[in-house]
């Protein structure tokens, strides 16, 4: 039976990922696939002779070995290259953060930020933790409904309701005075609202 060793690699990343968040498994468990070449290991699964003596944002090779408990294919000591940057320093698109639901209160616009626990990419070496804490951007609503803007601007919008509604008074206004810009602008804003484009005026999400 053949082995697809990239589809291998990529589905043993994806689990070291999830697990860094919510570890039950030892790191034999996680990391050890002997169909994979050590050298394609996630980056958790090694030990790496990394330096913080570089320059931020600068590529350089580290020696590396597969941690001991690892069973991998071919030579347990490489070289991999990484960027020269603490974990946390990364691009949110490099790291998986924990949700927190509860902050997603109706009007309250003062919790707009929580303590995140956040762990890089398992493909990604970098210097320092793995796991790091992050402030992270509620997900907050002001009780604004999609439905109800929907229903409004399909049936009212001609006379703004629909911007009335999501605080766009002045919008509302120059629709009524319009005639919804003589249909035109009553058709471009049910499009708008129905692809989700135009959100409540005050940034929040709707319910």
């Amino acid at each position: 039976m053949t082995v697809d060793v990239a589809t291998a690699a990529s589905q043993l990343e994806s689990q070291s990922d999830i697990s860094a968040l919510n570890s039950t498994q030892t790191i034999e468990e996680t990391c050890s696939n002997p169909s994979i070449q050590c050298s394609q290991l996630p980056a958790l699964c090694l030990q790496c002779n990394m330096t913080s003596n570089c320059f931020y944002g600068e590529e350089m090779d580290v020696n590396c070995t597969s941690l001991l408990e690892v069973n991998c294919k071919g030579d347990i000591n490489f070289v991999r290259s990484m960027k020269c940057a603490y974990c946390y320093q990364f691009p949110p698109s490099n790291y998986t953060c924990s949700n927190n639901f509860t902050c997603r209160t109706v009007g309250n616009k003062s919790r707009s930020t929580y303590i995140a626990t956040c762990a890089i990419h398992s493909s990604i070496l970098c210097l320092g933790s793995r796991t790091f804490q992050k402030n992270i951007k509620c997900n907050w609503t002001s009780g604004y409904h999609w439905s109800t803007a929907l229903i409004l601007s399909v049936t009212l919008g001609g006379f703004g309701a629909d911007r009335f509604y999501l605080g766009y008074w002045r919008e509302g206004l120059g629709k009524v005075f319009s005639l919804g810009g003589i249909g035109v602008w009553t058709l471009v804003d049910v499009i708008l609202i129905a692809i989700g484009y135009l959100k409540p005026e005050d940034g929040s999400l709707y319910l």
